[in-house]
């Protein structure tokens, strides 16, 4: 089965994300900064700030290779609240039976969304001395779990009892050189069975735009759900920051000084008011689905630019 046929196929999942992302409304998704806690509560605390404003909750795994609360409890808790979380799995972290191991028994709490990284190499966290996995990349991570989805069975081949029902999702990153490969890459996601893509954060609209011409010429937007990363930046110290620090961030000058010409107790407010205008943008762009919605230790922002956006109230699904 082609990728193209395979997103026409029947329903993989049930989840939210992926009855909104076929019925074609522009879908919501925003990431939960994970606690450094094993206080429940400091999970929903979080997710209640993003109630009603998004169709779905990422739980990052160990984001920027820093140790935080398990992005697989943080889905389990989140379902049993009556959220859609999507679980992001590192192959940074764990060799290849662990990982069928986690999405298993993801699947079995209920978890039904998966996002499939290789994961920031350790010498970007606050643990250095980490030992480094990588038995996977993302792609072949993505081949491993459509294989548990699709044909019932572990790498090894040995059968399943009861195969997951999962939406598959990978990252992509249009923002670093080289760019005439990121389409390329995100064909081989595609082919390994990605239904959906969450970008890095597009602060570069000019080169986000030339990056879905080329997919729109490849015809991947027919063949995948790609959701545009964005996020509200505090100030142009933050904006710095990031793009310094975080790999494959980009940020343009312009924005940044957007930010530093802003009076000081007014800068919040212009960081939401840069990322409405982005998902005004991005949403008149062909081929793209939703936004994911990266605002770290910032949800409660999330839903004041959703709504500022025209993204609120979300659709009521049928059933």
């Amino acid at each position: 089965m082609t990728a193209a046929q395979k997103r026409q196929a029947a329903m993989q999942s049930g989840s939210r994300l992926e009855r909104m992302l076929r019925a074609g409304h522009f879908a919501v998704s925003a990431e939960l900064s994970a606690p450094d806690s094993a206080d429940p509560e400091s999970v929903y605390r979080e997710a209640r700030l993003l109630t009603d404003a998004v169709d779905a909750i990422n739980a990052t795994d160990a984001s920027g290779a820093n140790v935080h609360m398990s992005s697989v409890a943080i889905c389990t808790l989140l379902s049993q609240a009556g959220y859609d979380p999507v679980l992001q799995v590192a192959c940074r972290d764990r060799n290849r039976i662990a990982m069928q191991g986690d999405i298993l028994g993801a699947a079995a709490l209920g978890i039904k969304n998966v996002l499939c990284l290789t994961g920031d190499d350790v010498s970007n966290g606050d643990q250095p001395q980490a030992k480094r996995v990588f038995d996977l990349d993302s792609v072949r991570l993505l081949r491993v779990a459509t294989v548990l989805r699709d044909r019932g069975m572990f790498l090894s081949g040995r059968k399943l009892e009861t195969s997951p029902r999962l939406l598959l999702g990978a990252a992509a990153n249009p923002f670093v050189q080289p760019y005439a490969w990121r389409p390329q890459r995100l064909a081989k996601k595609i082919a390994a069975g990605a239904d959906f893509i969450q970008t890095q954060y597009c602060y570069d609209l000019p080169r986000f735009r030339q990056f879905m011409a080329e997919v729109r010429d490849m015809g991947l937007h027919e063949q995948v759900y790609i959701m545009a990363g964005v996020g509200p930046l505090r100030s142009e110290k933050a904006a710095e920051f990031m793009r310094t620090n975080v790999p494959g961030v980009i940020i343009p000058d312009e924005i940044v000084e957007r930010l530093r010409k802003t009076p000081k107790e007014k800068k919040v407010e212009e960081g939401k008011r840069i990322c409405v205008e982005i998902i005004e943008q991005v949403r008149e762009i062909e081929g793209v689905a939703g936004v994911h919605i990266m605002a770290y230790r910032q949800e409660a922002h999330v839903p004041d630019i959703v709504q500022q956006a025209g993204l609120y109230p979300r659709p009521v699904l049928a059933g």
